[in-house]
This record gives structure tokens, C-alpha cells and sequence, in this order.
């Protein structure tokens, strides 16, 4: 009796795909619109995490700039915000390499509460 070899079909990399709406999604304010572009296009329960995220970090750092007419205080909070969003980008970013749904620091977790219609 001979032996059958086994059938093998091409693999399809559907985490590559689940991942690219992430990654774009963290790359400039064009790359994020991109993202929701394509997002329409294929919905991922990795794109929409990573889609809310980035949302709420561009919130922060608009609403940062709200303080720049403050004079001294107002600036210094501004830097600090400004560092915390960058920190929170850098962490988003990390995470949608990686295909993980890891919330950013400090406000992650709230970002997909106050946003969690978003992108659905």
C-alpha cells in the first residue's frame, strides 16, 4: 500500500494583514487616516484596538496644546503632556508590531472605553 503525501495549501498570512492597519494607524496623522481607510475596507479586532488607541493619544496632544496660553505653568504641563503622549506612541506603536492588544500607559485602558463605538 502506498503511502499518500499529504496536501498542502499555501499558507496565508492573515496576522501580516491584521497588523498593517495597526502599524499605519501610528504613522503620522495621514498614516492614521489611512488606516481607518482600510479598516472600512477589512474590520480586525487588532486594526479597531490599535485604531481607539492612537485616537486617543492624538486627543491628548491637541487638547495639550490648549495650555501653551498659560504662561509657565501652563507650558511646563504642556512638555509633560507632550512627553507622556510621545512615551504612549512609542508603547502603541511597539504593541502593533507585535500584534498585541496591549493598552498605551496611564490612559490606554480608558481610551478604549471612551472610544469603544469607534471603528467597529
Amino acid at each position: 500500500m502506498e503511502a499518500q503525501e499529504p496536501i498542502t495549501e499555501p499558507i496565508i498570512n492573515t496576522a501580516m494583514e491584521d497588523k498593517t492597519t495597526a502599524i499605519i494607524a501610528y504613522i503620522t496623522l495621514i498614516g492614521f487616516i489611512i488606516a481607518i481607510i482600510l479598516h472600512g475596507q477589512k474590520k480586525t479586532a487588532l486594526g479597531a484596538f490599535h485604531l481607539r488607541q492612537m485616537l486617543g493619544i492624538v486627543v491628548v496632544g491637541f487638547a495639550s496644546y490648549i495650555l501653551v496660553f498659560i504662561p509657565i505653568l501652563g507650558w511646563l504641563a504642556m512638555a509633560a503632556l507632550g512627553i507622556i503622549s510621545l512615551i504612549m506612541w512609542i508603547m502603541g506603536l511597539i504593541a502593533a508590531v507585535n500584534g498585541e492588544m496591549k493598552p498605551a500607559p496611564i490612559l490606554g485602558a480608558k481610551y478604549q472605553e471612551w472610544f469603544k463605538n469607534a471603528f467597529n
